[in-house]
C-alpha cells in the first residue's frame, strides 16, 4: 500500500503511536466492535506488529481482552479506544484515530462482518435535526 508513517493517538495525546506498511483496511459491525468504539460501524487498518511504535507519554495503551485472540486498545486517561492488539503478530488501529484519515490506506476492501441486530431490526431512517440544533441521529426501529 503505502511505506508513509502513519501517526495518530487518542482524544487526549496520552497515547500517540506511529506506524508503517498499512494493510487491510476493513470495516466491521459485529458487537464487539459497535460497543468498543460507540458507533455504528468501526473502521480499521491492519499492521504487523513489528510496524507499530507506541511513542506517546503513556506508552502502550491500556488492554482489554475482548475475545480469545485479541485485546482492545484505549487510553487509561481519557478512554479514547485506538485500536487492538491481537496474540497473532497484528495490530488493528482505528483509522478515526489517525491524524490524515484521508488518504487511500483508509479505503475499505471489505466488511468483516454484519451488524448482528436480531432478525426484524432494521435501520429505517436517518433523521437531521436541523431545526432543533441537534446533530445527525440514527433510528432503530423494529420492522
Amino acid at each position: 500500500m503505502t511505506t508513509e508513517i502513519i501517526t495518530g493517538g487518542c482524544l487526549c495525546g496520552h497515547i500517540r503511536y506511529c506506524a508503517q506498511h498499512p494493510r487491510d483496511p476493513h470495516t466491521c459491525s459485529c458487537s464487539m466492535c459497535r460497543k468498543h468504539t460507540g458507533a455504528l460501524t468501526a473502521l480499521w487498518v491492519e499492521f504487523d506488529s513489528k510496524n507499530v511504535t507506541w511513542n506517546g507519554e503513556g506508552g502502550m495503551p491500556s488492554l482489554f481482552r475482548s475475545s480469545e485472540n485479541t485485546r482492545r486498545a484505549f487510553c487509561p486517561q481519557c478512554g479514547s479506544s485506538v485500536g487492538a492488539v491481537d496474540d497473532a503478530p497484528v495490530i488493528a488501529l482505528l483509522a478515526g484515530g489517525f491524524d490524515n484519515p484521508g488518504r487511500d490506506y483508509c479505503i475499505p476492501e471489505y466488511h468483516s462482518l454484519r451488524m448482528s441486530y436480531r432478525r426484524g431490526q432494521l435501520i429505517r431512517r436517518i433523521m437531521t435535526l436541523t431545526d432543533c440544533g441537534l446533530s445527525p441521529a440514527c433510528v432503530v426501529a423494529d420492522a
